[in-house]
């Protein structure tokens, strides 16, 4: 109970006087997080719904391939794109290995399934009360999904906050790619892992502390500004 106090007076003292190492962790965490989140949308949100509405052979076979990528473990993806991205690999040439990009590119490949999963199941409910009216107007496949997409807006904004939620708390896969250099690739989750390696559990607690805030505020931010709250859906 004393540790925890301890991180959370340590929390509010970072806080308070601006600590300009909390700063740039955090903004880097954010950097990362939210860049892939958007990567991770921008392919996740159409397919899940192209996947509700197109009917293929296998499209269960590969919806239930979706559904099972959402458990991919972290510390394998992170070993995968370590071994493309190292020198030896395919695309070591880029030099990204240890880099915020090499961590981004981790983080879409384990967030893009969940995203596009959860969208997925959105869509299709969406889907069945919409498919009459879209097939009698005659419309396209691309206007279909893209009329979906508008209309199901508030569904799919959950299903890339559950990507940032993942995100936002990822270590294992960030920690193998990003090295957890020193204003360089540390994030919150890397710094709190190093911390408690150290013993040192105050600053780690209270960086925790500062993970889950900043957690809140961003999930607290989006809905303020896509008003979910005022159309009385959240």
């Amino acid at each position: 109970m004393n540790e925890i106090l301890a991180g959370l007076l340590e929390a509010g003292r970072l806080i308070l006087t601006l600590d300009a190492d909390l700063i740039e962790i955090s903004l880097r965490s954010l950097q990362v997080t939210l860049t892939a989140v958007a990567v991770s949308s921008a392919i996740g949100l159409p397919l899940g719904c192209w996947l509700a509405v197109r009917r293929f052979r296998f499209r269960r076979f590969v919806i239930a391939t979706l559904n099972a990528l959402m458990g991919l473990p972290p510390v394998v993806v992170g070993l995968i794109v370590y071994l493309l991205l190292s020198r030896a690999g395919p695309f070591g040439v880029f030099g990204l290995l240890f880099t915020p990009t090499a961590m981004i590119i981790a983080q879409v490949i384990i967030l893009t399934p969940l995203i596009a999963s959860i969208a997925h199941q959105a869509i299709r409910e969406l889907w069945a009360q919409y498919h009459d009216l879209l097939i009698s107007l005659n419309t396209t496949r691309w206007q279909r999904i893209a009329t979906l997409l508008w209309d199901g807006r508030r569904a799919l904004l959950t299903a890339s906050l559950a990507g940032f939620g993942r995100g936002i708390g990822e270590v294992g896969a960030i920690m193998i790619v990003g090295g957890n250099i020193d204003h360089a690739t540390r994030v919150l989750t890397t710094a709190i892992s190093l911390e408690t390696g150290k013993g040192n559990f105050s600053l780690a607690l209270a960086l925790g502390f500062v993970l889950i805030g900043l957690a809140v505020l961003v999930n607290l931010l989006i809905h303020t500004l896509s008003r979910t709250e005022v159309s009385g859906r959240w």
